[in-house]
């Protein structure tokens, strides 16, 4: 079978949270960050001469746009050396070394800029952070009231201020001031929880019992901020167990696992309790409440996106708690999702030895050692991982990866055999181990041992869309099964579909089986969820072609050869440029005739010879029903209706409202997009 070779190692490579199992709900729900393939070089900017202010700040500004914080935080120090008052200059400054950790250099900036209340968002948070960490709780009380605040900053300042009330030991006057801290729907999750933090830690067990209550009920506003929900749940198990309410405690990790299974400082508590083990409180200060309103909002803005106010507001919450394996994790994840593999192995390797997430934080740093193209040290690191928990599925499968990315194929197969060997009797969570297990011999071409293995991932999670994909894929490719593989892949399109690959997949299912006006209407929509991806480009160029969209075809295909693609793909698109394609039945005449003929009498029309192997399934789509893809359902928001509700109402169990935030990712972080007249996509129906 011929195989997406360059699709597929850019899978692989972005594959970063692959122990999703445990790693995405230890982290933050739904949104395993995707991660840039290559490193991300630090740029030595005092090579180069810069003699005018418009060329250094321009220069700082596209290091910013590349994420090299070291170039551009020299650049606008150049550019201030032309022009030491311009505000705009410090701002950037302040801003840029907070974000890169150096927290210390960007204080002065801070105090030059405390007045200009358009940077005072960040001026005087840095300040407030500053007297926090020094135990100066009344300064920055008053360096917290700003002049002009969004929601979001008054929601930041409201949580700090308050716990500065309690640093400064007015306990009472803490809850007074968070009891008045008014605003938007979504403020209920943040405020509930800080209140039961600050009552618990000013001694007013009543009040805190209470507030943690109300806090757990509020699973709407769980699923708009997962990780803050889940750490509540967490904090509030911990509270009950210090009461000597071991029972109730388990019920409230219950709870937190019917809400995201597998999450391992959950796991932690658990083992605690049962050993009889005195459970020390998630946040046990002032200063670490102040950090932990700080990592509650950047994970939840992290969920929508905005990765540059996520990391400044971790660093800020690192200032404050340096040794906090959460704030880390976060961190490191960041600088993932940018591509800097170099600084999200420094956070990792920061993470506590004695922190439950210490061993994920190692499988973590391995594979950003492979995405460093550092392949020996990343398998050396990761068979260590591996050999202190051989039971740990997570650890095959990130070693795994890495021997996927090495193309080293039968190792990986011979890796995800022990796997199974060690797992006993497999349940839902193991589905990943055979889906790997089923892909790796895939690409050695043992279709006997593959196929098997993604029928036993669907069995244990029959709605998966990766495995549905490509399975189905596989078997477009093959010419098996044709109405059903197509089937399973429209199937997880529905599933997934905002996901570019899987679209692809959809598009370039109906290409290999001749269906060419189905095929431009799927790989248009892919290129639009991936429009910087070289293989969907060249997708969609061919599928042009065959439709006689030639000059369109031609733009598609320089297209994908400016966003530099691997060598094979470069290859088969400037011969495409120079050449065009050859007709459909010029290959069914000229090569392989007896198997090209059977092809056609299935139904399927033969490619012609693809240098870049694109007739490859891409691991993750879903479908309703051969022919047209059916179009997802929805429903119109009415007044009163939550996502909670309106699961109930339409999916028959309110717990199924993370279905409606996978397939509208639009409404995660940002609870408020959901009002009367809002459309929502619904599931497929069963």
């Amino acid at each position: 079978m011929r195989r997406t070779e360059g699709r597929e190692a850019m899978r692989l490579k972005n594959r970063r949270w692959i122990v999703a199992a445990g790693v995405a709900t230890c982290i933050a729900l739904g949104h395993g960050p995707a991660l840039a393939s290559q490193p991300n070089t630090t740029t030595q900017p005092d090579t180069v001469r810069v003699n005018s202010l418009s060329g250094a700040y321009l220069a700082a500004r596209i290091a910013e746009t590349d994420n090299d914080l070291d170039a551009a935080i020299a650049y606008y120090r150049r550019a201030t050396a032309f022009d030491p008052d311009n505000q705009t200059l410090q701002q950037s400054l302040l801003l840029g070394l907070v974000s890169k950790g150096d927290f210390d250099a960007a204080l002065p900036y801070a105090e030059k800029l405390k007045d200009a209340p358009e940077v005072e968002r960040f001026s005087r948070v840095a300040l407030a952070i500053d007297s926090i960490r020094n135990g100066r709780f009344e300064e920055a009380e008053e360096w917290l009231k700003l002049s002009l605040e969004s929601d979001l900053d008054r929601l930041i300042t409201g949580l700090m201020i308050a716990w500065t009330k309690l640093g400064a030991g007015d306990g009472e006057g803490a809850l007074a001031f968070i009891d008045n801290l008014s605003g938007p729907d979504w403020y209920d999750l943040f405020v509930g929880y800080h209140r039961a933090l600050i009552a618990e830690q000013a001694g007013n067990e009543q009040a805190a019992r209470e507030a943690y209550e109300a806090t757990a009920t509020n699973v709407s506003g769980g699923g708009a901020a997962p990780e803050a929900y889940l750490r509540a749940l967490e904090a509030y198990a911990g509270f009950l167990s210090r009461q000597g309410e071991d029972e109730a405690a388990l019920e409230v990790l219950d709870q937190a696992d019917e809400f995201a299974s597998g999450r391992v400082t959950l796991e932690a508590l658990r083992e605690q309790m049962d050993a009889g083990a005195d459970v020390a409180p998630l946040v046990p200060d002032a200063a670490a409440g102040a950090a932990e309103a700080l990592l509650n909002l950047a994970t939840a803005l992290n969920r929508s996106g905005g990765e540059s106010f996520v990391r400044l507001y971790l660093q800020y919450a690192v200032t404050l708690r340096p040794d906090s394996d959460a704030i880390l994790v976060q961190l490191a994840g960041v600088a993932e999702q940018q591509g800097q593999a170099e600084i999200a192995i420094s956070h990792y390797a920061k993470v506590p030895d004695a922190s439950p997430m210490k061993h994920i934080a190692e499988l973590q740093l391995g594979l950003n050692l492979a995405d460093l193209e550092r392949y020996g040290e990343a398998i050396e690191h990761l068979q260590i991982a591996l050999a202190e928990d051989e039971d740990d599925m997570r650890a095959y499968l990130a070693l795994g990866g890495v021997y996927a990315r090495q193309e080293n194929f039968r190792a990986a197969a011979d890796l995800y055999e022990r796997a199974v060997a060690r797992m006993g009797e497999p349940t839902r969570a193991e589905w990943n181990i055979f889906y790997q297990r089923g892909i790796a011999y895939e690409r050695l071409k043992e279709w006997d041992k593959a196929e098997p293995n993604f029928h036993k991932a669907l069995e244990l999670f029959p709605d998966q869309p990766q495995v549905l994909n490509y399975l189905g894929y596989s078997w477009v490719d093959m010419n098996r099964n044709l109405e059903e593989g197509l089937d399973m892949i429209q199937r997880a399109v529905n599933l997934r579909p905002s996901d570019g690959y899987i679209v692809d997949s959809l598009g370039w299912a109906f290409y290999r089986l001749g269906r060419f006006e189905d095929a431009v209407r799927e790989l248009e929509r892919a290129v639009g969820l991936m429009p910087a991806d070289p293989i969907l480009n060249d997708h969609l160029g061919d599928a042009y072609w065959r439709v006689g969209r030639k000059l369109e075809a031609t733009f598609q295909w320089r297209h994908a050869l400016a966003l530099e693609p691997d060598d094979d793909v470069k290859e088969d698109a400037e011969r495409k440029l120079a050449e065009g394609m050859p007709p459909v039945e010029q290959r069914a005449e000229a090569e392989e005739p007896e198997a090209e003929q059977e092809t056609l009498q299935a139904g399927m029309v033969p490619m012609p010879d693809d240098p870049a192997g694109r007739a490859s399934p891409a691991p993750e789509v879903e479908t309703v029903s051969a022919g047209q893809p059916a179009q997802p359902a929805t429903h119109l928001v009415q007044p009163g209706q939550s996502l909670w509700s309106i699961a109930t109402e339409v999916l028959g169990d309110g717990n199924r409202y993370p279905e409606l935030l996978d397939l509208n990712p639009d409404l995660r972080g940002d609870p408020g997009r959901i009002v009367p007249g809002y459309r929502l996509n619904l599931p497929p129906a069963n």
